[in-house]
């Protein structure tokens, strides 16, 4: 996500893109996009604001972000239901509506720029704040619980894999030898933690040294990598023929999934030995992207969090 804390500088990713990519499936009146990860709302109010007859379902495990989305689009409050959950939970959010079907699905992963630039939610290592990391603040697990109470091995596996840091091991060590002094509480006690446990020479290059730890961190405080095995899937289910699906990802992980959920019902898997192709088996999506799709230049100038976005997308043409 890059959004903003002011909504009227309000930075939707990819946004002309994602217009063209999900319009040919709204344009029906009564069509339902369901926005998945709302955020500030900004793809949500441009694709309501282009499509009269648009309904949309927006999805957000931030009741912050509710709140100032319910307020941002409050213009076209006839014509949208916002619901706290997370966005695996989309067939749920759908049926408690009524509504059988989506014909355009919206995933804009990661973390947004209110959590990060709001110093008390404990996201952002440039900030002393506690150490807390939550998108939904209405869950128990924070950042801290994570650092002072988890195993080293298990600290270890999550900057590795959701950090990609390659002194994963030294430091979890550092972490536990620190905590073992007594808790560690804020951002800037972990920051400084970090960068000491890396060696000088990588600290010179690759931006901050505790940029891949917080990472990381909130990746596993918010379980966004299991969220999101689970939402792909169960997203696709409840997509109508014809309809679209959009997913921005920011992590190697986030696209790798993404790229193997789609690609998987994107291929026909009739035997390589029968003579003619199986109906059943042919390919329930068309990929609608050429591999992921990326900022332009001119976006990751005006928009420098844009640019580690990946865009995916894909159209279902028939049903299982």
């Amino acid at each position: 996500m890059a959004d903003t804390a002011d909504g009227a500088a309000h930075i939707p990713v990819m946004l002309g893109r994602i217009t063209e990519i999900l319009s040919p499936a709204l344009a029906s009146p009564g069509a339902v996009l369901v926005d998945g990860t709302l955020g500030l709302g900004g793809h949500a109010e441009a694709l309501l604001t282009a499509l009269p007859g648009l309904r949309l379902v927006g999805i957000d495990r931030d009741t912050t972000a509710l709140e100032r989305s319910r307020r941002r689009l409050s213009s076209f409050s006839d014509r949208v239901d916002l619901v706290h959950a997370e966005y695996d939970s989309i067939p749920r959010a759908l049926a408690d509506l009524g509504i059988p079907e989506a014909h355009g699905i919206l995933l804009d992963l990661g973390v947004s720029s209110p959590q990060l630039d709001e110093a008390g939610r404990g996201f952002a290592y440039s900030y002393d704040a506690p150490l807390d990391m939550r998108m939904d603040r209405t869950q128990d697990r924070t950042a801290a619980e994570v650092v002072n109470t988890y195993p080293v091995a298990a600290l270890t596996r999550i900057l590795r894999d959701y950090g990609e840091e390659r002194f994963a091991g030294r430091v979890a060590q550092a972490i536990a030898r620190e905590r073992a002094k007594g808790p560690i509480e804020s951002t800037r006690h972990l920051a400084e933690l970090v960068r000491a446990a890396i060696p000088a020479a990588t600290r010179r290059t690759g931006g901050h040294p505790a940029k891949r730890a917080f990472q990381a961190l909130r990746i596993e405080v918010n379980a966004e990598l299991a969220i999101l095995e689970r939402a792909l899937p169960a997203a696709i289910a409840r997509l109508a023929v014809g309809g679209r699906i959009a997913v921005l990802s920011y992590h190697s992980l986030e696209d790798r999934m993404t790229k193997r959920a789609l690609a998987a019902l994107a291929t026909d898997t009739t035997p390589p030995d029968l003579p003619v192709p199986l109906p059943e088996l042919q390919p329930e999506l068309r990929l609608l992207t050429r591999g992921a799709e990326s900022p332009s230049d001119e976006e990751n100038d005006r928009n420098p969090r844009a640019a580690s976005a990946r865009l995916r997308a894909a159209e279902r043409v028939r049903r299982p």
